[in-house]
């Protein structure tokens, strides 16, 4: 595997203040478009229900991903373990935790509180939920690929935004987060797995 472009101390801290630092630009876009990114989150069960059985779909589509041996997905799947891999292993569960809730906290402020609504605000609810995304797959685009998947994440993140009939902001952030980390863990267990096997070659 090739040599990680992060420094391994720095990693963890660094992916936060980074992470975090989208709240803050959450909180300025949304001055200027008149729009509070915490003005839609509601603490209550069913929110917190729908987050959790949210994420199943998503994780699964990991885990499927994880099976295909076809070109892009395997330079996906390396990318993510050249990168990520030596970053994440050497971390418990509960900072891979921790920076997956921010992740998503920070995140689905920016992109499910402000940007969506905004765009909704100027030219109707489809094209908010489509521009959004498109802008969400295109800040995530490692590859043309990882762009489009990442877009259509954040579609399914954007509708479930409001399911249940009722706009909470705490569904997308629940599935959004949990589902980092989960991919986390996976990413963690593959690349340690990576590192015992080569030691034992």
């Amino acid at each position: 595997m090739s040599k990680s472009p992060f420094k391994f101390n720095d990693f963890f801290k660094s992916a936060c203040y980074f992470e975090a630092s989208l709240v803050l630009v959450a909180i300025i876009l949304g001055w200027v478009a008149d729009i509070n990114p915490f003005q839609n989150i509601y603490f209550s069960e069913a929110a917190i229900t729908y987050g959790l059985i949210g994420t199943i779909p998503l994780f699964l589509m990991f885990l499927a991903l994880e099976k295909i041996q076809g070109g892009s997905v395997v330079k996906i799947r390396e990318l993510l373990l050249d990168t990520l891999g030596p970053g994440l292993y050497r971390y418990h569960w509960t900072d891979l935790f921790l920076l997956a809730a921010i992740a998503g906290i920070a995140e689905e402020l920016l992109f499910r509180g402000v940007i969506q609504p905004w765009i909704e605000g100027a030219w109707g609810l489809t094209a908010g939920l489509v521009v959004s995304n498109v802008v969400f797959g295109l800040v995530h685009a490692v590859t043309p690929l990882y762009a489009v998947l990442a877009a259509l994440v954040g579609f399914y993140l954007g509708l479930s935004l409001d399911y249940g009939g009722e706009r909470n902001l705490l569904i997308p952030v629940i599935i959004h987060g949990f589902y980092d980390f989960l991919a986390f863990v996976a990413l963690m267990r593959v690349y340690r797995s990576s590192l015992t096997a080569s030691t034992k070659d």
